[in-house]
């Protein structure tokens, strides 16, 4: 982003209201997030060709589902283990 429309997107956000800004920043999360997973798709996509090539059966629908429910209940047990370590939970 070039530093003009830096300056003019600060500017715009600085006449809104708190809501307003809440609102911008809720939409900007919405962006880095989609960009975020097409970027991991791309990544997926990428090894699609070597793993048919090394022979690697594929998965079914269900397969994907429960390697995704999967990775992401490590991703939230992870997540809740570093809240509850930084809490002081396990202070005496």
């Amino acid at each position: 982003m070039n530093a003009t429309v830096e300056q003019s997107l600060l500017s715009k956000i600085r006449t809104l209201s708190p809501q307003q800004v809440a609102e911008v920043e809720d939409f900007v999360e919405f962006l880095a997030t989609k960009a975020r997973k097409r970027s991991a798709l791309d990544r997926l996509l990428a090894i699609a060709p070597a793993l048919e090539a090394a022979g690697a059966a594929p998965m079914s629908e269900d397969e994907i589902a429960a390697e995704i429910d999967a990775a992401r209940a490590e991703r939230r047990a992870r997540q809740a283990a570093s809240t509850s370590k930084g809490s002081g939970a396990d202070r005496s």
